[in-house]
Protein backbone atom coordinates (compact mmCIF):
# COMPACT_ATOMS: atom_id res chain seq x y z
CA UNK A 1 0.00 0.00 0.00
CA UNK A 2 0.65 3.63 -0.63
CA UNK A 3 2.71 5.46 2.11
CA UNK A 4 0.03 7.69 4.17
CA UNK A 5 0.62 11.32 2.64
CA UNK A 6 2.36 10.78 -0.77
CA UNK A 7 1.83 9.39 -3.84
CA UNK A 8 4.71 7.52 -5.59
CA UNK A 9 5.24 6.90 -9.29
CA UNK A 10 6.05 3.44 -10.14
CA UNK A 11 10.24 2.99 -11.44
CA UNK A 12 8.95 2.26 -14.85
CA UNK A 13 7.11 5.26 -15.65
CA UNK A 14 9.19 8.06 -14.04
CA UNK A 15 11.45 8.90 -17.29
CA UNK A 16 7.80 9.23 -19.17
CA UNK A 17 6.70 11.41 -16.37
CA UNK A 18 9.56 13.73 -16.44
CA UNK A 19 9.34 13.79 -20.04
CA UNK A 20 5.75 15.33 -19.96
CA UNK A 21 7.18 17.85 -17.73
CA UNK A 22 8.90 21.11 -18.23
CA UNK A 23 10.74 19.79 -15.06
CA UNK A 24 15.04 19.84 -15.90
CA UNK A 25 14.93 21.83 -19.22
CA UNK A 26 12.45 19.26 -21.06
CA UNK A 27 9.36 20.91 -22.77
CA UNK A 28 6.37 18.76 -21.88
CA UNK A 29 3.10 19.73 -22.01
CA UNK A 30 2.50 19.78 -18.40
CA UNK A 31 4.15 22.18 -15.44
CA UNK A 32 5.00 19.74 -12.63
CA UNK A 33 4.44 16.19 -11.81
CA UNK A 34 1.49 16.43 -9.49
CA UNK A 35 -0.09 17.66 -13.58
CA UNK A 36 1.07 14.48 -15.14
CA UNK A 37 -0.39 12.17 -12.26
CA UNK A 38 -3.69 13.14 -12.21
CA UNK A 39 -3.93 13.31 -15.77
CA UNK A 40 -2.91 9.72 -16.21
CA UNK A 41 -5.11 8.58 -13.49
CA UNK A 42 -8.13 10.61 -15.03
CA UNK A 43 -7.27 8.71 -17.87
CA UNK A 44 -6.70 5.16 -16.13
CA UNK A 45 -9.78 5.44 -14.83
CA UNK A 46 -11.78 6.28 -17.67
CA UNK A 47 -10.33 3.64 -19.17
CA UNK A 48 -10.83 0.95 -16.24
CA UNK A 49 -6.92 0.66 -16.26
CA UNK A 50 -6.07 -0.01 -12.82
CA UNK A 51 -2.41 -1.53 -12.76
CA UNK A 52 -0.21 -2.16 -9.62
CA UNK A 53 3.13 -0.41 -9.32
CA UNK A 54 5.55 -2.33 -8.80
CA UNK A 55 9.18 -0.99 -8.40
CA UNK A 56 8.68 2.44 -6.59
CA UNK A 57 10.63 5.53 -8.40
CA UNK A 58 13.23 7.01 -5.76
CA UNK A 59 14.05 9.46 -7.52
CA UNK A 60 12.18 12.02 -9.67
CA UNK A 61 9.99 11.98 -9.71
CA UNK A 62 10.16 11.00 -5.99
CA UNK A 63 6.89 10.09 -3.97
CA UNK A 64 4.95 13.36 -4.16
CA UNK A 65 3.27 14.72 -0.85
CA UNK A 66 -0.61 14.84 -1.00
CA UNK A 67 -0.79 18.32 0.44
CA UNK A 68 0.74 18.99 -3.10
CA UNK A 69 -2.23 17.93 -5.06
CA UNK A 70 -4.42 19.76 -2.63
CA UNK A 71 -2.71 22.92 -2.96
CA UNK A 72 -3.40 22.81 -6.50
CA UNK A 73 -6.90 21.69 -6.42
CA UNK A 74 -6.60 17.69 -7.03
CA UNK A 75 -7.29 16.21 -3.65
CA UNK A 76 -10.98 16.10 -4.91
CA UNK A 77 -10.01 14.05 -7.78
CA UNK A 78 -8.31 11.68 -5.63
CA UNK A 79 -11.15 11.19 -3.34
CA UNK A 80 -13.45 11.01 -6.40
CA UNK A 81 -11.65 8.40 -8.21
CA UNK A 82 -11.24 6.62 -4.67
CA UNK A 83 -15.26 6.60 -3.98
CA UNK A 84 -16.45 5.76 -7.34
CA UNK A 85 -14.12 2.42 -7.16
CA UNK A 86 -14.76 1.12 -3.57
CA UNK A 87 -18.73 2.79 -4.01
CA UNK A 88 -18.49 3.43 0.11
CA UNK A 89 -18.29 6.57 1.75
CA UNK A 90 -16.12 5.87 4.50
CA UNK A 91 -13.31 6.30 1.92
CA UNK A 92 -13.43 10.24 2.55
CA UNK A 93 -12.86 9.62 5.92
CA UNK A 94 -10.22 12.36 6.84
CA UNK A 95 -9.54 10.59 10.43
CA UNK A 96 -9.21 7.79 9.64
CA UNK A 97 -5.57 6.84 7.75
CA UNK A 98 -6.72 3.78 6.75
CA UNK A 99 -9.02 5.63 4.18
CA UNK A 100 -6.54 8.09 3.29
CA UNK A 101 -4.04 4.98 2.43
CA UNK A 102 -6.21 3.17 0.53
CA UNK A 103 -7.51 6.16 -1.55
CA UNK A 104 -4.24 7.06 -2.13
CA UNK A 105 -3.37 3.43 -3.40
CA UNK A 106 -6.05 3.34 -6.10
CA UNK A 107 -5.49 7.11 -7.00
CA UNK A 108 -1.75 5.72 -7.66
CA UNK A 109 -2.86 2.53 -9.70
CA UNK A 110 -4.76 4.37 -11.88
CA UNK A 111 -2.52 7.03 -12.42
CA UNK A 112 -0.12 3.62 -13.36
CA UNK A 113 -2.81 2.77 -15.66
CA UNK A 114 -3.33 5.63 -17.29
CA UNK A 115 0.66 6.25 -18.03
CA UNK A 116 0.52 2.61 -19.65
CA UNK A 117 -2.12 4.14 -22.15
CA UNK A 118 0.32 7.43 -22.32
CA UNK A 119 3.36 5.00 -23.13
CA UNK A 120 1.78 3.59 -26.15
CA UNK A 121 -0.19 6.47 -27.52
CA UNK A 122 3.01 8.90 -26.97
CA UNK A 123 5.50 6.14 -28.49
CA UNK A 124 7.69 7.79 -31.53
CA UNK A 125 5.89 10.95 -30.79
CA UNK A 126 8.29 14.49 -31.35
CA UNK A 127 6.04 16.41 -29.89
CA UNK A 128 4.11 14.93 -26.97
CA UNK A 129 1.82 18.24 -26.93
CA UNK A 130 0.48 17.48 -30.02
CA UNK A 131 -0.39 13.85 -29.70
CA UNK A 132 -1.76 14.81 -26.61
CA UNK A 133 -4.65 16.76 -28.43
CA UNK A 134 -4.87 14.60 -30.54
CA UNK A 135 -5.75 12.03 -27.89
CA UNK A 136 -7.94 14.35 -26.44
CA UNK A 137 -10.00 15.22 -29.45
CA UNK A 138 -10.53 11.61 -30.33
CA UNK A 139 -11.96 10.90 -27.42
CA UNK A 140 -14.37 13.42 -27.64
CA UNK A 141 -15.16 12.63 -31.18
CA UNK A 142 -15.96 9.19 -29.99
CA UNK A 143 -18.58 10.01 -27.66
CA UNK A 144 -20.41 12.16 -29.86
CA UNK A 145 -20.22 9.24 -32.19
CA UNK A 146 -21.90 7.54 -30.02
CA UNK A 147 -24.68 9.79 -29.58
CA UNK A 148 -25.26 10.33 -32.71
CA UNK A 149 -25.81 6.52 -33.96
CA UNK A 150 -28.51 5.28 -36.04
CA UNK A 151 -30.48 3.47 -33.58
CA UNK A 152 -33.08 0.57 -35.27
CA UNK A 153 -34.18 -0.46 -32.28
CA UNK A 154 -36.99 2.17 -32.15
CA UNK A 155 -38.91 0.92 -35.09
CA UNK A 156 -38.85 -2.15 -33.64
CA UNK A 157 -42.23 -2.96 -31.89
Amino acid sequence: MSETGRIRVAKDKAELVQSLTSWNAATGPFQTFADVVVFAATLGKKHNRRVPLGEISKREPSPIKVETFASMGYDWVIKLIGITETKDIQILSVTQEESQTQRNHIFEEYANGGLEILQTELRGAVDYSERLLLILSSERFKEDKKDEEFNLSKFLS
